[in-house]
């Protein structure tokens, strides 16, 4: 199983942070996906990498953290990702895990270095999203 977390520290409280979360299309938009689906609990994200288009359905689930989904449908033998918000009122520090084993035809394809790359570009700017929502409240 492979691996990418990233963190981040707000100046601002955890509830604020925290709201970021509320709008899940917004908030998995700010990855910068192609496109993104929110029916229920379900959600779609697409995007085209050169001549390939990959599409991963995410269902959100419960766990201790604030945020977490695992793909359903997808390019990924496994993936999940969670976000965890900890902080006291004045600042607050972010943390986005994904764990992913790659699989299916595409998934092959691909190195997991690659993965990794691209998936720490995607969490960084949600975390930088979730700073931006929390600070101009």
């Amino acid at each position: 199983m492979q691996t990418v977390t990233v963190s981040r520290d707000v100046p601002a409280a955890p509830d604020a942070v925290s709201n970021g979360f509320d709008d899940v299309g917004a908030f998995m938009r700010a990855a910068g996906f192609d496109s993104v689906t929110v029916e229920g609990d379900t959600v779609t994200v697409g995007r085209t990498i050169g001549l390939a288009e990959l599409e991963l359905t995410l269902e959100l689930v419960e766990r201790d953290v604030d945020l977490a989904y695992e793909q359903v449908e997808g390019m990924f033998d496994e993936m999940t990702t969670s976000y965890r918000v900890d902080g006291d009122g004045d600042g607050t520090s972010v943390t986005a895990t994904t764990e992913f084993e790659l699989g299916g035809m595409i998934g092959s394809a691909l190195d997991a270095t690659l993965i990794k790359r691209q998936r720490t570009q995607e969490l960084q700017d949600q975390l930088a999203y979730l700073e931006e929502v929390a600070t101009t409240e």
